[in-house]
């Protein structure tokens, strides 16, 4: 089961990552298309007026839902969302407890509740054949992040409820973590206050 969600946690994160670097390359080519076209170089401009970038904004913009979809599980994995828990935190541990479980089932609920309506959805869209307007790929696909995305959001808030059921933990985010920063200071590859790095390392001088 470990290794499952294991992998369930690589994927997601790599595709959070793929879809991020994707969107921002198509919004590079994109801009960069636009303006080189008003580069007056004949046979340059005659060129690139040839070619139709048309696609790139729609693509964006599907790209960037799909990844809020899965950002938004990520999210509730790591407990990188905002929320206000002075309240909670004032509470006896017993009643503390029970609000949180209480909210984080609560959570799951309603993203399985919307990805259940969402699923719904998109079964009646992929029995029509409308297609996005630029693009012309199934409207359906565009769609499914929804129920994907709620589905899963769902599954992460019931696996922090067992988690916390069991543990007492939440999952917390730090502000101040770098993933690889405290591995690479504990091998003695990174540089102290003085900015010289131990003898041997190869790091900075």
């Amino acid at each position: 089961m470990k290794l499952v969600l294991k992998i369930l946690d690589q994927l997601e994160e790599w595709l959070i990552s793929l879809l991020m670097a994707g969107a921002t390359l198509v919004i590079f080519v994109a801009v960069l298309h636009r303006h080189a076209g008003q580069i007056p170089i004949p046979a340059f401009q005659d060129w690139l007026l040839t070619v139709d970038m048309s696609w790139a904004q729609e693509l964006c913009i599907y790209m960037f839902v799909w990844m809020a979809k899965f950002g938004a599980a990520y999210g509730v994995r790591t407990g990188i969302h905002v929320g206000v828990d002075v309240l909670v935190n004032n509470l006896p541990p017993h009643i503390r407890k029970g609000c949180i479980l209480f909210s984080l089932l609560a959570g799951a609920l309603f993203t399985g509740t919307i990805a259940t309506f969402g699923a719904s959805f998109v079964w009646g869209l992929a029995q029509t054949a409308q297609t996005s307007p630029d693009m012309e790929v199934p409207i359906w696909i565009v769609y499914l992040a929804i129920p994907c995305g709620s589905y899963l959001m769902s599954f992460r808030f019931l696996q922090v409820a067992w988690n916390f059921w069991r543990d007492g933990e939440l999952p917390h985010h730090d502000q101040g973590y770098v993933e690889g920063v405290d591995e690479a200071a504990k091998a003695g590859v990174l540089p102290d206050a003085t900015g010289i790095a131990p003898a041997g390392t190869g790091g900075a001088r």
